[in-house]
């Protein structure tokens, strides 16, 4: 019983595939073979010296190559369950300029260089393959066609016996033989299908950028769309407790002033922690998504930044339509953050702020009348490097120039294509 229950999976292992692969390497036979008459049909033409009719069998090859590459898909599905990847597609249209952009691409001549060259050649491997399946199979059986011939003929030939043996047990080693070679040849198959018949490296990497960048927008928009429900939920729910908080403290502050002295200090005190944390709250609110930046767009928002720094800021936005939330996002926390430096660091005594739309493209200038020196190589708690990285999450373009003795001038290309 053990024995057996290790046998079966050494003598099965084998053969539990090899039924889906031969039928694989026999539906290709038919598809290998049909490139045959156009090159018989080419040599034709060439050997009787007619050069009118030699272009047709090529032209009859690029017109039959994608019905061949159809079949050839249909068959890994069906078969294996294997969807072959499809090239780039060439592009809608139906004129002449079309056409000629269809015979042109890479992946048509891939696809007749696998029909006409390699399927010549998988076709001998397929026919060879086949033909070890059919001659294990014969010479494995061959007892059961001896018992299937006359009696008198086994009596008068007794030297089958020995014979019949030797071709049995090499037909039983061809037998074990075939699923090995049935699957090296499909494994060549499927990966000259996957090369001639699939995109090539360069579309399989853009595809790959395609999609890395499809996959970033959709967490960008996402982070974004959290920070609006964050900043939603604190402005309608801690702000408002915090705000009726320090109402309820001001009244009692007014109204028990015939408390004792350490009363109304305790009071006081109070009042004055809840003021300012409504203050830090608000801060905060604004650095996670101004509520006025959602309902209002850019120049309300770089208004209300403007309006709350020390030294006068000129705010110009020119903005025929609003761009994508994560867009304008990025442009409000860049000049933000920018006007933030210009305080700390730039001892400036004026800012300008300017956001224009130009094409595909937004634009937005911050410059101020400072001391310059910022570099953005060496921008150690400037917060330069964060601007950049937060720009370049969005395939946005950053550039600082910032001479010493100034003026400072940042450039942000921001890309808003619909």
């Amino acid at each position: 019983m053990q024995l057996t229950t290790w046998l079966q999976p050494v003598l099965g292992r084998p053969f539990r595939r090899a039924g889906h692969r031969t039928a694989l390497v026999a539906a290709g036979l038919p598809l290998h073979l049909a490139a045959v008459p156009l090159w018989l049909w080419l040599l034709g033409t060439m050997a009787a010296l007619v050069p009118a009719l030699t272009p047709l069998p090529v032209l009859f090859t690029l017109v039959v190559t994608p019905l061949l590459t159809v079949g050839q898909r249909r068959r890994y599905r069906a078969l294996v369950g294997k969807d072959l990847p499809r090239p780039a597609a060439p592009g809608p249209g139906r004129n002449w300029k079309s056409a000629v952009r269809r015979l042109t691409t890479r992946a048509l001549w891939r696809q007749v260089c696998y029909h006409a060259v390699a399927g010549p050649l998988f076709a001998v491997l397929d026919l060879a393959v086949l033909a070890v399946w059919a001659v294990a199979l014969v010479a494995a059986s061959l007892y059961v066609w001896i018992w299937a011939l006359p009696p008198q003929w086994r009596v008068t030939d007794v030297g089958y016996t020995t014979q019949a043996a030797y071709i049995t047990a090499g037909g039983l080693a061809l037998l074990f033989l075939g699923p090995r070679l049935t699957g090296a040849l499909v494994q060549l198959e499927t990966r000259a299908a996957e090369v001639l018949l699939g995109p090539s490296r360069a579309e399989k990497l853009a595809r790959r950028v395609a999609d890395l960048a499809e996959s970033r927008a959709g967490v960008l928009d996402a982070a974004d769309a959290e920070r609006r429900r964050i900043e939603r939920d604190l402005h309608d729910g801690v702000q408002q407790r915090l705000v009726s908080l320090a109402v309820n403290l001001g009244l009692a502050r007014s109204t028990l002033g015939d408390r004792p002295e350490d009363a109304r200090k305790v009071i006081d005190e109070a009042h004055r922690e809840a003021k300012e944390a409504i203050a830090e709250l608000n801060n905060l609110v604004r650095g996670l998504h101004p509520a006025v930046l959602e309902d209002r767009g850019l120049d309300a928002a770089l208004s209300g930044v403007a309006a709350r720094l020390p030294i006068p800021v000129r705010v110009a936005v020119d903005l025929p339509q609003r761009p994508s939330p994560t867009v304008e996002a990025v442009a409000y926390f860049v000049v933000s953050e920018a006007l933030t430096n210009v305080v700390k660091h730039a001892q400036a005594t004026r800012a300008d702020v300017t956001v224009d739309r130009i094409g595909e493209t937004l634009l937005v200038v911050v410059a101020d009348d400072g001391a310059g020196g910022a570099d953005l190589a060496a921008a150690g708690g400037t917060g330069l490097v964060g601007l950049a990285k937060r720009v370049a999450s969005v395939d946005g373009t950053f550039s600082c120039r910032s001479p010493a003795g100034g003026p400072t001038i940042i450039t942000v290309e921001l890309p808003c294509a619909p």
